[in-house]
């Protein structure tokens, strides 16, 4: 969806700063562009240099945007990007934990323990790591709003992507247990997509995308934007009086019983 010649009135993010992890493609780059179009300044995370810089040039360039690679669950990577937040845009006045990982598929008693131990500290240990270092530069001063992405499979059972699932699940519970702390200063809240059309989730739907998405009362997977949208409510001030909340996205359809 794009959003062109947006009048400054409507610029609800402008003077604002965000950071967005997983950010050089997806859902992540649809989150960054959603607020760049609405005023904020953005600085994006991604392992790969040049994957984030392409992201910076279609976000609008280095007046909108910054571009730092590393690993998301790396903890001095963390501190630099949300460095480069302050030092470079002024503030930290928002966070959204985008990046998410699932190396394996299959059944939980296949899974091996150190691919288990990757997901949680990437899904979850590292969510929360942002969390707190967001809070110690920034937001624990001057407030501010955060999003986790999570996931319909942290609400039901997925068979394939159990684990997945498990790491998202604490992702819910860690937002709710975050919002009690962080309150009123800080909201944090979640949203849960189902299936959208990334490439991270292609081998839930490449060559089977009319038989995946008969399922869903739309009648549509998703779109990176569908979630963008819904992010940037979450960390506006339209959605002031919210906090440890979980929005699912899902097309409808848990709704059908399904993933």
């Amino acid at each position: 969806m794009e959003r062109t010649n947006i009048p400054m009135s409507e610029q609800r993010f402008a003077g604002k700063t965000a950071v967005v992890t997983g950010a050089s493609r997806g859902i992540g780059l649809a989150i960054a562009q959603r607020l760049v179009d609405d005023g904020a300044r953005v600085v994006i995370t991604a392992r790969k240099q040049d994957a984030l810089d392409a992201a910076v040039e279609q976000l609008g360039g280095p007046e909108h945007a910054l571009a730092v690679a590393g690993r998301a669950d790396d903890a001095d990577h963390q501190d630099e990007v949300v460095a480069a937040a302050v030092d470079t845009f002024g503030s930290l006045d928002f966070l959204v934990n985008n990046t998410g990982i699932n190396p394996v598929y299959g059944p939980l008693m296949d899974i091996e323990e150190e691919a288990a131990r990757k997901i949680l500290d990437v899904n979850v240990v590292g969510s929360l790591s942002w969390v707190k270092k967001a809070r110690r530069a920034w937001l624990g001063e001057h407030g501010g709003a955060i999003v986790n992405v999570a996931s319909v499979a942290g609400l039901r059972p997925a068979p394939g992507i159990g684990f997945y699932g498990v790491s998202k699940a604490a992702v819910i519970h860690l937002t709710e247990e975050l919002a009690v702390e962080l309150g009123p200063d800080i909201r944090i809240n979640a949203v849960a997509p189902a299936v959208v059309k990334t490439r991270f989730a292609t081998a839930l739907y490449e060559g089977r995308e009319a038989e995946v998405s008969a399922a869903y009362p739309l009648k549509r997977l998703g779109e990176p934007d569908d979630i963008g949208s819904v992010v940037t409510f979450l960390l506006s001030a339209d959605a002031g009086w919210m906090t440890g909340q979980t929005l699912v996205v899902d097309g409808g359809v848990l709704l059908m019983g399904g993933v």
